[in-house]
Formats: C-alpha cells, sequence, structure tokens
C-alpha cells in the first residue's frame, strides 16, 4: 500500500484487513475460497472501487481466478516473484519464503517450472513467520531467535564463500518486508532480498490510467473485518502517506 499511494497520490483508498480470519495460511483451500470471494463481492457494493489490490500471497495463488470469474472490477494480485527473483540470480540457487499454503500451492510450482530459468529453487513454509511481523508491527517485542528459526532454511550452502550458495530470497508474503532490517541483519550471509511491492504498484498505476484532473490527496479508509478496536490501526498508519484514514 505504502508502493502505490507514492506511485498514486491522486487515488483514495480503502484499506481492509480480514483480521477476523488471520492468518490465512492457517486455513484450508475451501474455507478461504468460501470466505473471500463474497466478502470482496460485499466491499465492492458498498465502495464500487476502480481497482482491487489482492496483498496476500496466500489469497492470490489459490482465489484470483475465483473472483476474476465473478466480478468486473481489475484486480491486482501479489504472487511469488520468482521469475526476477531467478533471472537476477548469479549463484542460480533462489528460495521461495512464504506461509505454508503459498508455497505448497500448484500456482508456485507452476511458476517455478515456467520461470526458474536453470536456478535451484527451495520453497520454504514458514509457519509463524506472518504472525511474527504482525505482532511486531504492534509493539511487541520479538526475539532474534524466533524470527531466525523462520529463515534460517532459505540459506542452502556452506556460506558466502560456497559460489552455489543461496543468493536471493523472495518475500512471497506481504507481512514479511515489515520486518526486513531484521531479516538483512540475521541472514547468515547477504543476499537480494526481493521484495514485489514496487512492480505491483507500477501495474495499479499503468491499470488505473493517467490521474484526474482533482487529486484526492487525503483520501483513505480504514476497515477491520473483526469490527473490535485494533492496536494495528495506528500501527499501519504511516503506510498511508501522510493521510489520516476515516
Amino acid at each position: 500500500m505504502r508502493e502505490v499511494i507514492k506511485a498514486r497520490p491522486d487515488a483514495h483508498y480503502i484499506y481492509v484487513a480480514d483480521d477476523a480470519f488471520f492468518p490465512y495460511g492457517h486455513h484450508g483451500e475451501e474455507q478461504i475460497i468460501a470466505r473471500v470471494v463474497p466478502m470482496i463481492g460485499e466491499l465492492i457494493a458498498s465502495h464500487t472501487p476502480d481497482l482491487i489490490v489482492i496483498a496476500c500471497n496466500t489469497i492470490s495463488t489459490l482465489v484470483m481466478a475465483h473472483l476474476r470469474e465473478a466480478y468486473t472490477v481489475p484486480f491486482v494480485g501479489t504472487v511469488p516473484a520468482i521469475k526476477p527473483a531467478c533471472a537476477s540470480s548469479r549463484t542460480k540457487r533462489v528460495s521461495v519464503l512464504g506461509t505454508k499454503g503459498t508455497v505448497k500451492r500448484e500456482y508456485t510450482k507452476a511458476l517455478i517450472r515456467d520461470f526458474a530459468q536453470g536456478c535451484e529453487v527451495t520453497l520454504v513454509g514458514a509457519a509463524d513467520l506472518a504472525s511474527l511481523a504482525e505482532a511486531a508491527l504492534s509493539g511487541v517485542e520479538i526475539s532474534d531467535r524466533e524470527i531466525f528459526a523462520e529463515i534460517e532454511p532459505c540459506f542452502v550452502g556452506g556460506g558466502e564463500g560456497d559460489p552455489a550458495r543461496t543468493d536471493t530470497v523472495v518475500l512471497a508474503c506481504t507481512h514479511y518486508p515489515l520486518l526486513m532490517d531484521r531479516l538483512v541483519r540475521l541472514a547468515p550471509w547477504p543476499v537480494d532480498w526481493i521484495d514485489p511491492a514496487p512492480a505491483i504498484a507500477r501495474r495499479v498505476a499503468d491499470l488505473l490510467g493517467p490521474p484526474g484532473s482533482e487529486a484526492d490527496h487525503a483520501g483513505a479508509e480504514m476497515i477491520f473485518t473483526s469490527k473490535r478496536p485494533h492496536t494495528l490501526s495506528r500501527a499501519v498508519m504511516p503506510f498511508f502517506g501522510g493521510r489520516v484514514p476515516a
């Protein structure tokens, strides 16, 4: 969202956090489809958006086809950035760090088949990293040990001097960039961390077309599906580019 607002400051934004169903990676596929498709329909009816960003890899790899079949609004998904990661890897060893749901999805495996470009791709399903990222955003103290346990399987090889070591890690969950400083510091050796947010923002800007003559620099709304008071409300404010969401 931060990157999209930078790319298109003229737009009005509605941020929807389905905290009542979080984390998505812990639910079965049929449960997720049954939850998301009608919920998006209700949001479309209420807000008539010009475009919807599905800011979750788990949903994007599973539900996107159902959403596009059900609704005419353009959708932009977030899917593991395997193609650019494999294209840029020098050692030809890439890891994809995502939820257990995302890394087991056939969609993800198809991306590897189509775009690995000779790279060895390691799929790492992190059970708790999304929850740790959200807790950290809320101000909870999260230990280095907890984070490192989640990311350690990404690092394949004998260290920085090994020419066959992992040199690129795809962040295949939109929560993970919230921990970027910690990920860089805790990595056993330096790697390129691939965050797809800038590319998603460019896609959104392209689909929206040129900005209108009347820019809405202040327009934003924040919705939590649980409807309960939320410590995250204040924590996510910096992502709104100076707007004060209703």
